[in-house]
């Protein structure tokens, strides 16, 4: 897919023509500057999306999209691949969920570790929830994708083990594990559940209740990686091994 990406909110009782506006039409007209003739892609982060033409171009914020084709459905991945995320410093965190997106990572689970320095709570835990799924949103149209990465709220480690304890292989990347991520024998469908822990490291109070969940602890490679860049490589490296990079 190559043409530019931009979001509708849905496509109920759309015809031949579709109208984009608001934040997403001025972004189309006054930041990337499309002209009558050029294609675009809309979709609605869910899957579905449909490919046109633009017709005009009005104002600063008013794009006409013409030429509109059959709604598509892109189908699920699989394995689908979810990345619980400990909460890193500062804006790390927007850094991990970019690049993870980018790589195409299907969900994101912050994670409150107990090492984490980082706590979400009240009105500002909102808010950098908010952040995280505004980057997985603008970084899944950057990186031309139609169904964006899932952004959950943030989940205790009691919540994170009963994620582990239903999927069909679960990881915690960890320098003491005996076995590699690139030699873990992998599913070829179902849920691949990957814990990245916090710059403290995971606890063994966690690494024990991950353990008893089902979790396996496997080393990524022979350096330990920061936090917020572990599960892009991780992912990345799942999703050749399992054939979606193919």
């Amino acid at each position: 897919m190559t043409a530019p990406v931009f979001v509708v909110d849905r496509f109920d009782g759309w015809g031949s023509e579709i109208v984009l506006d608001g934040p997403e039409g001025r972004h189309a007209v006054s930041v990337k500057r499309l002209r009558p003739g050029e294609d675009v892609v809309l979709t609605d982060g869910r899957g579905q999306w449909v490919e046109g033409v633009v017709k005009a171009a009005e104002g600063k914020d008013r794009l006409v999209v013409m030429d509109v084709g059959c709604l598509v459905e892109e189908p699920p991945a699989q394995p689908r691949i979810t990345v619980v995320q400990a909460l890193p410093k500062g804006d790390r965190g927007e850094v991990a969920v970019e690049t993870m997106t980018e790589v195409g990572v299907d969900a994101i689970v912050p994670w409150a570790a107990s090492r984490c320095i980082t706590q979400w709570k009240g009105d500002r835990g909102l808010k950098a929830l908010a952040k995280w799924r505004a980057t997985a949103r603008e970084a899944g149209k950057q990186s031309r994708r139609v169904r964006f990465p899932e952004v959950a709220g943030a989940a205790t480690s009691k919540q994170v083990a009963a994620l582990l304890a239903k999927a069909d292989f679960a990881a915690v990347l960890h320098e003491s594990g005996d076995e590699t991520l690139a030699t873990a024998e992998l599913p070829a469908a179902g849920e691949i559940v990957l814990v990245v822990g916090p710059e403290g490291g995971v606890s063994p109070e966690e690494l024990a209740l991950f353990g008893e969940a089902g979790a396996g602890t496997y080393r990524l490679g022979p350096s330990v990686l920061r936090t917020s860049t572990a599960g892009t490589a991780a992912g990345a490296l799942l999703l050749g091994r399992t054939g979606r990079w193919s």
